[in-house]
């Protein structure tokens, strides 16, 4: 990779209400405030009990739906997801279930990746969600970045926020604004994972 060309950070998400959309989006605006370095986002189709539904090839609307080759060709990984019962919804998980070929390659080992998440309710299983995602990324033998207590915001926030990742506290109908902590961590995220890559990559403290 030339000196020139930019370090690709990869935002992953599915969102239902948009809540984790627009985390996203901040976490991509993180990224992109680290010189050299881009967002590239994308997102996953929804999955249905029906088997003859089919999601169309490109969404309606927002950015293109994700493909293996999206994970394999960057430097680093924003992983995002609303909370269900704990846990990272169905269509993040049926879409990471499928990068088993990637694992055998160790195509994703030893590259950055961070984790963000959104619920309905202020306890309603954000930190076991991030875990949930932390989970394959290990497995795959990436470097997870969380955010430190040396961001002031992490220590004040009494909404969401935490070590394992950002979050965000939607409300039941997921339409609440992200507050300014909320907001401010998911760039800090962002941008710990560009400068993460950035040293990786090329040996590059900013």
């Amino acid at each position: 990779m030339s000196q020139t060309s930019d370090i690709e950070i990869l935002v992953l998400y599915y969102s239902r209400s948009g809540a984790t959309a627009r985390m996203a989006r901040h976490v991509a605006r993180g990224i992109e405030e680290v010189k050299h370095c881009s967002a590239r986002v994308r997102t996953v189709p929804p999955v249905s009990a029906t088997c003859e539904a089919v999601a169309a090839d490109i969404p309606a609307d927002g950015p293109p739906y994700a493909t293996l080759e999206d994970l394999r060709e960057c430097q680093g990984l924003a992983l995002g997801s609303p909370t269900r019962f704990g846990n990272m919804a169905a269509p993040l998980k049926y879409f990471l279930d499928q990068s088993s070929g990637l694992w055998l390659a160790g195509a994703l080992a030893g590259k950055p990746a961070g984790v963000f998440t959104s619920t309905g309710t202020q306890h309603g299983g954000q930190e076991t969600t991030l875990l949930s995602m932390i989970i394959p990324l290990l497995h795959h033998g990436m470097l997870i970045t969380g955010i430190p207590y040396t961001e002031p915001a992490l220590s004040e926030t009494t909404s969401g926020g935490t070590p394992y990742g950002a979050s965000h506290v939607a409300g039941t109908q997921g339409n609440n604004p992200l507050t300014d902590h909320e907001r401010t961590l998911c760039h800090a995220l962002g941008r710990r994972l560009a400068r993460t890559a950035l040293a990786l990559v090329r040996g590059i403290k900013e």
